[in-house]
């Protein structure tokens, strides 16, 4: 479960970023570039990103 959800996100922070980068106009050349609904939504799958890597690698207390 833990590779499933680290791979989960790489691929959310991959995505989240162009389109992050797109509705900035970093990234010209696409029907996104320069929307701000696309820079918004690209920051919402960087944070879901962010919540997959920490899920995925947090410490577990096991029971003695």
């Amino acid at each position: 479960m833990r590779i499933v959800l680290n791979i989960v996100g790489v691929v959310l922070l991959l995505l989240g970023s162009v389109w992050f980068m797109q509705g900035i106009n970093v990234l010209p050349g696409s029907f996104m570039s320069g929307q701000t609904r696309w820079a918004v939504r690209g920051g919402f799958l960087i944070v879901a990103a962010i919540a997959f890597f920490m899920r995925a690698n947090r410490k577990r207390k096991r029971p003695v």
